[in-house]
């Protein structure tokens, strides 16, 4: 199984059960995916700007509390 659309077929075959683990497994593995990446673009510097910036909107008064 190396293609989306065998991986498709595939997934279309589960049971139910089969199908709330898989969502499961899956939710968790793109939740790491994400977390990944986003260190390593905290790491190559590429948010940076977005992070002065946000810290520059602080410093001025246009930000509101959570």
């Amino acid at each position: 199984m190396s293609s989306v659309p065998e991986i498709e077929a595939a997934i279309r075959q589960l049971a139910p059960n089969e199908l709330a683990a898989f969502r499961h497994w899956f939710a968790e593995f793109d939740s790491t995916q994400w977390d990944r990446q986003v260190d390593r673009d905290v790491a190559s510097g590429r948010l940076d700007a977005l992070a002065d910036e946000a810290i520059l909107d602080q410093q001025e008064g246009r930000t509101k509390p959570l």
